[in-house]
């Protein structure tokens, strides 16, 4: 049985103007999952995911990756209800 819930994560180091935007949107579109990923003016990225857990969790493992010229320091995730506001997955 599918598990949907809502995944924010906050993804810190050089996260901006290496791709991870499209990287994180490609596998988000790869995995089926709904929501946004977007850049936010203290120079981390932002994910909110919703979809299947062991996706979202598929997801993460991603995010802690990054793109070749990204250097992830740390991701903060956190878990909630789903609410299946999202229809596809933007890059805002």
């Amino acid at each position: 049985m599918n598990e949907l819930t809502s995944l924010k994560a906050l993804v810190h180091g050089h996260v901006q103007g290496v791709f991870f935007r499209g990287f994180v949107a490609g596998w988000a579109e790869k995995l089926g999952l709904t929501g946004y990923v977007r850049n936010l003016p203290n120079g981390t990225v932002e994910v909110l995911a919703e979809g299947d857990r062991a996706r979202l969790e598929e997801l993460v493992k991603h995010l802690k990756e990054g793109p070749p010229a990204a250097k992830v320091d740390r991701v903060a995730t956190g878990w909630s209800a789903y609410t299946g506001n999202y229809r596809g997955f933007q890059v805002r």
